[in-house]
């Protein structure tokens, strides 16, 4: 099976030296990665600015920086896949216009307008094909079935891995915990472990 994973964070520019990002070490996408090869699938890992190695055996590794970046890599490769895994945290605005110099301090408040970056996981929804499966992942901090829920059926998914960012799991940890939910109407709970072993679980279920 060819499977396409998004990893870590995007960073959007404010200017040579400032950047809007997030909490995101790409620690879940990578094991994700990983255990797809262990697998034996063909895997395009694209990934946003991460202090990690990817993983051995990976059909290709793309590396990108910015949420276009990752829009354009992700079409290019998603067409020939078939499972895509977005779990890249992609920054949902950036700065409507980019300072070609450092901006330097000066008194007083200063108001930095943003824009809409483009909804990745949407568009792919909008394009795929029969017997392509897509899953999406959604990092939440309340409301967590309901929000996810919703965010499965707007971007029409087939699967969305659901987790609570809290309490040293997530973002930064080497541990996740997640609630697993299909267009089906299946659900499958991995309680808190590793992110391998997480990452293992979840492969396992997208292509049972």
């Amino acid at each position: 099976m060819k499977v396409l994973i998004t990893a870590g964070p995007t960073r959007e520019a404010i200017d040579p030296i400032r950047f809007i990002s997030n909490r995101s070490t790409g620690k879940m996408g990578y094991a994700l990665a990983c255990a797809a090869v262990e697998k034996g699938h063909q895997v395009t890992l694209v990934s946003g600015p991460v202090a990690l190695t990817p993983p051995e055996g990976l059909a290709r590794f793309v590396s990108v920086v910015s949420a276009a970046e990752m829009s354009e890599a992700v079409k290019r490769a998603f067409p020939e896949c078939d499972l895509a895994i977005m779990c890249a945290a992609v920054a949902d605005y950036r700065p409507k216009t980019v300072s070609l110099q450092k901006m330097k301090k000066k008194d007083g408040d200063f108001v930095l307008e943003l824009e809409r970056t483009e909804d990745i996981l949407k568009t792919l929804g909008s394009l795929k094909k029969t017997g392509q499966i897509l899953t999406g992942f959604a990092a939440e901090t309340e409301n967590l079935e309901q929000s996810a829920l919703d965010k499965l059926k707007r971007k029409n998914l087939d699967w969305i891995a659901a987790n609570q960012v809290m309490d040293g799991q997530a973002f930064g940890s080497d541990r996740n915990a997640l609630i697993l939910f299909s267009a089906k109407g299946e659900k499958v709970i991995i309680p808190l472990m590793s992110k391998i072993e997480a990452a293992r679980k979840i492969i396992e279920v997208f292509v049972s």
